[in-house]
């Protein structure tokens, strides 16, 4: 999975890159985006790992891009756009803290504004790709009129409508085949937006007063869009810290767990991901998957070979793994199941694959 970090000058995207993936600060003068990795970090593979100890434990990862600031000058050049229309998913940093010695581009702290704003640079980027392809597919059908330049002018014709009436396209409702179709054209507007509200320390504790204003809701509580608050500033410090002084720090806050374990966790979820675990002596791991993904599609996650030789699957739910006490004890129970081809993994099974070859 690879989420792009957008937003506009001087609201931290850089600061939150580095919380995710521990990058180190780089000065520099050119626009290149900066790539890291941030660790799905599970409690359930750490419970695991307590019951059965690893040689080695490996979280799911998320692929972070400092996409650097978005504008109408960015949006036109090829490069930046290429690398934007090859994430999976948004996340849009937006400034809500107050610092003088920072100003804000557009003079005062207005979340909602520009939310607004870089969705609309999103909005118009896609109208642009339309309004192209729609120019061409008239010259097709002249020559020849088909049933597929048809359906393909009327996916198109909506989703202009949509977007000349503000609304971003991962606000609609489309069908899977519509749904395929559009990405296809790695329409910015399309993919799933996270929204990172980025708050003063003093506002760290209020994030269902800030996920619950009116004015801040409409723009995030919607159909393939989501929020979360955190403190930059906050998260910088802890990142410094020892595990067991950082948590002392959180709680003094009010929370449970840093801020960059709740960005990354939402960023899973929004993209409907659910993850699987394999445990051994030698690793524990957790792996992604889309949500309804099959037995074999799960053991192609792990090595694509796994899913051609697929047999079966042995599988066990992570908590009745955890309330039996082990391996022995479900298998003498007959609560290690036998799954064939068919099976949908569920979020949180454990896995081992029986493969042939």
């Amino acid at each position: 999975m690879r989420v792009g970090i957008i937003g506009l000058p001087q609201v931290g995207k850089s600061s939150i890159f580095r919380v995710l993936t521990h990058a180190p600060v780089v000065e520099s003068h050119h626009k290149e985006a900066q790539v890291g990795i941030a660790r799905v970090v599970d409690p359930r593979l750490d419970q695991l790992a307590k019951l059965i100890p690893p040689d080695k434990l490996t979280y799911t990862t998320v692929e972070c891009v400092d996409m650097g600031p978005v504008g109408a000058d960015t949006m036109r050049e090829t490069a930046y756009l290429t690398s934007l229309k090859q994430t999976d998913a948004l996340l849009q940093v937006v400034r809500m803290f107050a610092d003088e010695t920072v100003p804000h581009i557009k003079g005062t702290l207005d979340p909602a504004r520009d939310i607004t704003d870089l969705e609309l640079e999103l909005i118009l980027t896609d109208l642009s790709v339309i309004e192209n392809r729609l120019a061409r597919i008239e010259k097709d059908r002249k020559k020849g009129n088909t049933p597929e330049l048809i359906r393909e002018q009327e996916l198109l014709e909506r989703a202009k409508t949509l977007l000349e009436d503000n609304q971003p396209l991962r606000a609609a409702q489309w069908s899977d085949d519509e749904r395929k179709r559009l990405r296809g054209y790695t329409f910015l507007s399309e993919k799933s937006m996270l929204i990172v509200f980025n708050v003063g320390e003093d506002q760290v504790s209020d994030e269902a007063r800030i996920l619950n204003d009116p004015q801040n809701q409409p723009l995030w509580k919607r159909p393939n869009t989501s929020g979360v608050v955190v403190s930059g500033k906050l998260e910088a410090e802890l990142a410094l810290m020892p595990a067991e002084e950082a948590s002392e720090f959180l709680g003094s806050y009010g929370l449970k767990e840093p801020g960059r374990d709740r960005i990354v966790r939402a960023a899973h979820d929004l993209l409907g991901l659910i993850v699987f675990f394999t445990v051994g002596e030698e690793e524990d791991r957790s792996w992604s998957i889309p949500r309804g993904a099959t037995a074999p599609q799960a053991a192609g996650a792990i090595h694509s070979d796994l899913e051609k030789h697929f047999i079966r699957a042995e599988v066990i739910p992570w908590d009745t793994l955890i309330e039996l006490g082990g391996f022995p004890e479900a298998k003498a129970k007959g609560l290690l199941r036998l799954e064939g081809k068919e099976y949908i993994v569920k979020d949180g099974d454990i896995m081992h694959i029986r493969h042939s070859g």
